[in-house]
Protein backbone atom coordinates (compact mmCIF):
# COMPACT_ATOMS: atom_id res chain seq x y z
CA UNK A 1 0.00 0.00 0.00
CA UNK A 2 0.74 3.35 -0.49
CA UNK A 3 -0.15 7.08 -1.77
CA UNK A 4 -3.60 6.11 -0.27
CA UNK A 5 -7.00 8.33 -0.16
CA UNK A 6 -8.80 7.87 2.84
CA UNK A 7 -12.50 7.90 3.37
CA UNK A 8 -14.22 8.06 6.30
CA UNK A 9 -18.02 7.32 7.77
CA UNK A 10 -19.36 8.36 11.04
CA UNK A 11 -21.74 9.85 13.84
CA UNK A 12 -20.30 13.48 13.57
CA UNK A 13 -20.57 14.89 16.92
CA UNK A 14 -19.09 18.21 18.34
CA UNK A 15 -17.34 17.60 21.89
CA UNK A 16 -18.26 19.37 24.80
CA UNK A 17 -15.16 18.73 27.34
CA UNK A 18 -15.81 19.71 31.02
CA UNK A 19 -13.24 19.74 33.55
CA UNK A 20 -14.89 19.64 36.77
CA UNK A 21 -12.93 19.07 40.09
CA UNK A 22 -14.79 16.07 41.37
CA UNK A 23 -17.23 13.32 40.38
CA UNK A 24 -20.08 15.59 41.92
CA UNK A 25 -21.91 16.20 38.48
CA UNK A 26 -21.72 12.62 36.87
CA UNK A 27 -22.71 10.96 39.81
CA UNK A 28 -25.49 13.58 40.24
CA UNK A 29 -26.49 12.91 36.86
CA UNK A 30 -26.22 8.95 36.96
CA UNK A 31 -23.68 8.47 34.78
CA UNK A 32 -21.38 5.63 35.07
CA UNK A 33 -18.08 6.68 35.33
CA UNK A 34 -15.75 6.44 32.03
CA UNK A 35 -18.54 5.16 30.23
CA UNK A 36 -20.42 6.45 27.60
CA UNK A 37 -24.25 7.20 27.75
CA UNK A 38 -26.76 7.94 25.15
CA UNK A 39 -28.97 10.40 26.38
CA UNK A 40 -31.90 12.08 24.86
CA UNK A 41 -32.76 15.78 23.78
CA UNK A 42 -34.57 16.23 27.78
CA UNK A 43 -31.30 15.35 29.46
CA UNK A 44 -29.37 16.85 26.96
CA UNK A 45 -30.81 20.26 27.75
CA UNK A 46 -30.43 18.85 31.76
CA UNK A 47 -26.64 18.56 31.31
CA UNK A 48 -26.53 21.60 28.93
CA UNK A 49 -27.35 23.80 31.90
CA UNK A 50 -25.35 21.56 35.04
CA UNK A 51 -22.31 22.76 33.34
CA UNK A 52 -22.96 26.10 32.36
CA UNK A 53 -20.91 27.90 34.82
CA UNK A 54 -17.93 25.29 34.40
CA UNK A 55 -14.75 26.01 31.97
CA UNK A 56 -15.68 24.53 28.68
CA UNK A 57 -13.42 23.51 25.41
CA UNK A 58 -15.48 23.06 22.14
CA UNK A 59 -13.70 20.83 19.66
CA UNK A 60 -14.92 18.64 16.69
CA UNK A 61 -15.79 14.93 17.77
CA UNK A 62 -16.93 11.34 16.83
CA UNK A 63 -14.82 8.17 16.82
CA UNK A 64 -14.39 8.22 13.15
CA UNK A 65 -14.01 12.27 12.84
CA UNK A 66 -11.24 12.17 15.29
CA UNK A 67 -9.44 9.79 12.93
CA UNK A 68 -9.79 11.62 9.96
CA UNK A 69 -8.35 14.90 11.74
CA UNK A 70 -5.53 13.31 12.40
CA UNK A 71 -4.95 11.56 9.06
CA UNK A 72 -5.47 14.63 7.16
CA UNK A 73 -2.99 16.36 9.94
CA UNK A 74 -0.65 13.73 9.10
CA UNK A 75 -0.69 15.01 5.47
CA UNK A 76 -2.34 12.06 4.10
CA UNK A 77 -5.18 12.78 1.57
CA UNK A 78 -8.93 11.91 3.45
CA UNK A 79 -12.46 12.69 3.56
CA UNK A 80 -15.55 12.70 5.92
CA UNK A 81 -19.32 11.43 5.34
CA UNK A 82 -21.30 12.43 7.92
CA UNK A 83 -24.99 14.18 9.49
CA UNK A 84 -24.99 17.71 11.11
CA UNK A 85 -27.76 20.11 12.54
CA UNK A 86 -28.31 23.51 10.75
CA UNK A 87 -27.06 25.06 13.59
CA UNK A 88 -23.77 26.86 14.81
CA UNK A 89 -22.13 23.59 16.51
CA UNK A 90 -22.93 21.97 12.93
CA UNK A 91 -21.59 24.76 11.22
CA UNK A 92 -18.08 25.10 12.64
CA UNK A 93 -17.82 20.95 12.66
CA UNK A 94 -18.09 21.82 9.09
CA UNK A 95 -16.01 24.64 8.66
CA UNK A 96 -12.89 22.86 11.39
CA UNK A 97 -12.70 19.91 8.69
CA UNK A 98 -12.81 22.10 5.72
CA UNK A 99 -10.22 24.22 7.44
CA UNK A 100 -8.16 21.26 7.41
CA UNK A 101 -8.39 20.05 3.68
CA UNK A 102 -10.89 17.44 4.15
CA UNK A 103 -13.12 16.77 1.40
CA UNK A 104 -16.58 16.90 3.58
CA UNK A 105 -19.83 15.30 2.41
CA UNK A 106 -22.32 16.20 5.27
CA UNK A 107 -26.34 16.15 5.23
CA UNK A 108 -27.57 19.14 6.87
CA UNK A 109 -30.99 18.46 8.77
CA UNK A 110 -32.92 20.31 11.07
CA UNK A 111 -32.11 18.42 13.87
CA UNK A 112 -29.34 19.80 16.32
CA UNK A 113 -25.93 18.82 15.42
CA UNK A 114 -24.83 15.51 17.80
CA UNK A 115 -22.49 16.41 20.95
CA UNK A 116 -20.81 14.38 23.79
CA UNK A 117 -19.74 16.37 26.74
CA UNK A 118 -17.35 14.49 28.17
CA UNK A 119 -16.14 14.99 31.68
CA UNK A 120 -12.60 14.42 32.56
CA UNK A 121 -12.07 13.47 35.93
CA UNK A 122 -9.33 14.87 37.62
CA UNK A 123 -7.60 11.44 37.48
CA UNK A 124 -7.64 11.66 33.62
CA UNK A 125 -10.96 9.11 33.25
CA UNK A 126 -13.63 10.70 31.14
CA UNK A 127 -17.05 9.97 31.01
CA UNK A 128 -19.28 10.56 28.00
CA UNK A 129 -23.11 11.65 27.86
CA UNK A 130 -23.65 11.73 23.96
CA UNK A 131 -26.67 13.28 22.31
CA UNK A 132 -26.74 11.96 18.86
CA UNK A 133 -29.24 14.32 17.36
CA UNK A 134 -28.90 14.80 13.43
CA UNK A 135 -25.64 12.67 13.56
CA UNK A 136 -27.74 9.45 12.78
CA UNK A 137 -30.09 10.66 10.42
CA UNK A 138 -27.86 9.11 7.76
CA UNK A 139 -29.55 6.09 5.76
CA UNK A 140 -29.28 3.40 2.85
CA UNK A 141 -30.24 6.82 0.57
CA UNK A 142 -27.37 8.95 1.44
CA UNK A 143 -24.89 5.90 0.42
CA UNK A 144 -24.01 6.63 -3.10
CA UNK A 145 -21.48 5.13 -5.59
CA UNK A 146 -20.13 8.69 -6.45
CA UNK A 147 -19.39 9.04 -2.62
CA UNK A 148 -16.23 6.68 -3.41
CA UNK A 149 -14.58 7.77 -6.58
CA UNK A 150 -10.73 8.79 -5.72
CA UNK A 151 -10.66 6.98 -2.32
CA UNK A 152 -8.62 3.78 -2.00
CA UNK A 153 -9.62 2.55 1.98
CA UNK A 154 -13.24 3.48 3.48
CA UNK A 155 -13.18 3.56 7.41
CA UNK A 156 -16.43 2.51 9.09
CA UNK A 157 -17.30 4.04 12.84
CA UNK A 158 -18.39 0.89 14.70
CA UNK A 159 -21.20 2.91 16.12
CA UNK A 160 -22.56 3.13 13.36
CA UNK A 161 -23.84 -0.57 13.84
CA UNK A 162 -27.19 0.46 15.33
CA UNK A 163 -28.06 1.26 12.16
CA UNK A 164 -27.78 -1.79 10.18
CA UNK A 165 -29.07 -0.71 7.03
CA UNK A 166 -26.75 2.01 6.72
CA UNK A 167 -23.67 -0.03 7.80
CA UNK A 168 -24.48 -2.82 5.45
CA UNK A 169 -25.23 -0.43 2.69
CA UNK A 170 -22.09 1.77 2.92
CA UNK A 171 -20.13 -1.39 3.84
CA UNK A 172 -21.37 -3.30 0.31
CA UNK A 173 -20.68 -0.25 -1.80
CA UNK A 174 -17.53 0.31 -1.02
CA UNK A 175 -16.68 -3.32 -1.55
CA UNK A 176 -18.11 -2.81 -4.96
CA UNK A 177 -16.38 0.40 -5.73
CA UNK A 178 -12.96 -1.51 -5.06
CA UNK A 179 -11.82 -0.17 -1.46
CA UNK A 180 -10.23 -1.36 1.05
CA UNK A 181 -12.17 -1.36 4.51
CA UNK A 182 -11.25 -0.97 8.20
CA UNK A 183 -13.67 -1.10 10.95
CA UNK A 184 -13.18 -0.29 14.42
CA UNK A 185 -15.53 -1.72 17.10
CA UNK A 186 -16.08 0.97 19.23
CA UNK A 187 -16.96 -0.24 22.35
CA UNK A 188 -17.60 -3.39 24.28
CA UNK A 189 -21.12 -3.06 24.56
CA UNK A 190 -22.04 -2.11 21.05
CA UNK A 191 -20.19 -5.24 20.16
CA UNK A 192 -22.09 -7.25 22.59
CA UNK A 193 -25.58 -5.94 21.24
CA UNK A 194 -24.52 -6.55 17.78
CA UNK A 195 -22.66 -9.52 17.65
CA UNK A 196 -24.24 -11.15 14.60
CA UNK A 197 -24.33 -8.01 12.35
CA UNK A 198 -21.21 -7.89 13.04
CA UNK A 199 -20.12 -11.19 12.66
CA UNK A 200 -20.92 -10.85 8.99
CA UNK A 201 -19.38 -7.81 8.53
CA UNK A 202 -16.04 -8.79 9.50
CA UNK A 203 -16.14 -12.17 7.58
CA UNK A 204 -17.48 -10.84 4.42
CA UNK A 205 -16.38 -7.57 3.88
CA UNK A 206 -13.70 -5.77 6.08
CA UNK A 207 -10.06 -5.94 5.42
CA UNK A 208 -8.83 -4.40 9.15
CA UNK A 209 -10.15 -4.19 12.24
CA UNK A 210 -9.30 -2.02 14.88
CA UNK A 211 -9.82 -3.40 18.70
CA UNK A 212 -9.21 -2.49 22.43
CA UNK A 213 -8.85 -5.22 24.41
CA UNK A 214 -12.40 -5.75 25.62
CA UNK A 215 -13.78 -5.14 22.96
CA UNK A 216 -11.82 -7.77 21.22
CA UNK A 217 -13.11 -10.22 24.01
CA UNK A 218 -16.51 -9.11 23.93
CA UNK A 219 -16.54 -9.93 20.04
CA UNK A 220 -14.53 -13.56 20.28
CA UNK A 221 -14.73 -14.07 23.67
CA UNK A 222 -10.75 -14.71 23.80
CA UNK A 223 -7.69 -12.95 25.86
CA UNK A 224 -5.77 -10.16 23.45
CA UNK A 225 -2.94 -11.99 21.74
CA UNK A 226 -5.45 -15.38 21.03
CA UNK A 227 -8.33 -12.79 19.64
CA UNK A 228 -5.52 -10.95 17.56
CA UNK A 229 -5.25 -14.64 16.05
CA UNK A 230 -8.77 -14.87 15.47
CA UNK A 231 -9.07 -11.87 13.87
CA UNK A 232 -6.59 -12.02 11.30
CA UNK A 233 -7.63 -15.26 10.26
CA UNK A 234 -10.86 -13.06 9.40
CA UNK A 235 -9.43 -9.99 7.86
CA UNK A 236 -6.23 -9.14 6.32
CA UNK A 237 -5.09 -7.14 9.08
CA UNK A 238 -5.96 -7.38 13.06
CA UNK A 239 -5.10 -4.70 15.54
CA UNK A 240 -5.65 -5.23 19.32
CA UNK A 241 -4.94 -2.47 22.21
CA UNK A 242 -4.04 -3.40 25.24
CA UNK A 243 -3.82 -0.02 27.11
CA UNK A 244 -0.34 0.32 28.96
CA UNK A 245 0.41 -2.96 26.74
CA UNK A 246 0.39 -1.26 23.91
CA UNK A 247 -0.99 -3.35 21.15
CA UNK A 248 -0.21 -6.02 18.67
CA UNK A 249 -0.84 -5.93 15.01
CA UNK A 250 -1.28 -9.39 12.80
CA UNK A 251 -1.37 -10.16 9.07
CA UNK A 252 -1.10 -13.56 8.06
CA UNK A 253 1.69 -15.37 10.63
CA UNK A 254 2.97 -12.13 11.51
CA UNK A 255 3.11 -10.51 14.35
CA UNK A 256 4.17 -7.56 16.14
CA UNK A 257 4.00 -5.83 19.64
CA UNK A 258 3.89 -2.17 19.35
CA UNK A 259 5.14 -0.64 23.19
CA UNK A 260 3.36 2.08 23.99
CA UNK A 261 5.60 5.72 24.15
CA UNK A 262 7.48 6.41 26.96
CA UNK A 263 7.23 9.11 29.59
CA UNK A 264 3.75 9.95 28.54
CA UNK A 265 1.47 11.82 31.05
CA UNK A 266 -1.75 11.11 31.22
CA UNK A 267 -4.24 13.72 31.21
CA UNK A 268 -7.51 12.64 28.91
CA UNK A 269 -7.72 9.96 27.42
CA UNK A 270 -10.48 10.69 25.23
CA UNK A 271 -9.45 10.38 21.73
CA UNK A 272 -6.59 7.67 21.91
CA UNK A 273 -7.89 4.87 20.30
CA UNK A 274 -8.91 7.23 17.31
CA UNK A 275 -5.57 8.35 17.12
CA UNK A 276 -4.14 5.43 16.91
CA UNK A 277 -5.94 4.15 14.10
CA UNK A 278 -5.25 7.76 12.61
CA UNK A 279 -1.33 6.93 12.71
CA UNK A 280 -1.87 3.46 11.67
CA UNK A 281 -3.91 4.47 8.24
CA UNK A 282 -1.62 7.29 7.89
CA UNK A 283 1.07 5.13 7.90
CA UNK A 284 -0.77 2.46 5.42
CA UNK A 285 -1.36 5.56 3.55
CA UNK A 286 2.18 6.58 2.91
CA UNK A 287 3.81 2.90 2.37
CA UNK A 288 4.95 2.27 5.67
CA UNK A 289 5.41 -1.44 6.99
CA UNK A 290 2.61 -2.91 9.18
CA UNK A 291 5.53 -2.67 12.41
CA UNK A 292 6.13 0.90 11.47
CA UNK A 293 2.44 1.84 10.91
CA UNK A 294 1.82 0.31 14.43
CA UNK A 295 4.66 2.85 15.95
CA UNK A 296 2.95 5.83 14.21
CA UNK A 297 -0.01 5.01 16.25
CA UNK A 298 1.33 4.39 19.52
CA UNK A 299 3.19 7.65 19.01
CA UNK A 300 0.26 9.39 18.40
CA UNK A 301 -1.64 7.82 21.07
CA UNK A 302 0.65 8.58 23.00
CA UNK A 303 0.87 12.16 22.08
CA UNK A 304 -3.51 12.94 22.48
CA UNK A 305 -3.66 11.40 25.88
CA UNK A 306 -0.71 14.37 27.15
CA UNK A 307 -3.78 16.94 26.19
CA UNK A 308 -7.75 17.42 27.31
CA UNK A 309 -9.80 16.75 24.45
CA UNK A 310 -8.83 15.12 20.98
CA UNK A 311 -7.37 17.84 19.34
CA UNK A 312 -3.15 18.65 19.25
CA UNK A 313 -1.76 22.11 18.46
CA UNK A 314 0.25 22.44 14.92
CA UNK A 315 3.48 22.54 17.07
CA UNK A 316 2.86 19.36 18.54
CA UNK A 317 2.26 17.78 14.69
CA UNK A 318 5.26 19.40 13.43
CA UNK A 319 7.69 17.06 16.52
CA UNK A 320 5.14 14.41 15.31
CA UNK A 321 6.54 14.09 12.02
CA UNK A 322 9.86 14.67 12.85
CA UNK A 323 9.85 11.68 15.05
CA UNK A 324 7.90 9.53 12.56
CA UNK A 325 10.97 10.14 10.06
CA UNK A 326 13.04 8.29 12.66
CA UNK A 327 10.84 5.35 13.02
Amino acid sequence: MGNLKILGIGNALMDILVLPEDDQIINGLDLPKGGMTLVDGDLSARIQKEISHLNIKIATGGSVANAINGIAAMGAECGYVGSIGSDDLGGLFKNEMVKRGIGVVLKEIELPTGRAVGFVSPDGERTFATYLGAAVEMGPDDITEDLFSGYDLFFIEGYLVFNHALIMAAASAAKAAGLAIALDLASFNVVEANMDILNELVDNYIDIVFANEEEAKSFTGLVPEAALENLAGRCDIAVVKVGKEGAFVQQGSQKWHIPTIKGAIVVDTTGAGDFFAAGFLSGLAAGHHLEKCGMIGALLAGEVIQVVGAELDESRWVAIKKQVELL
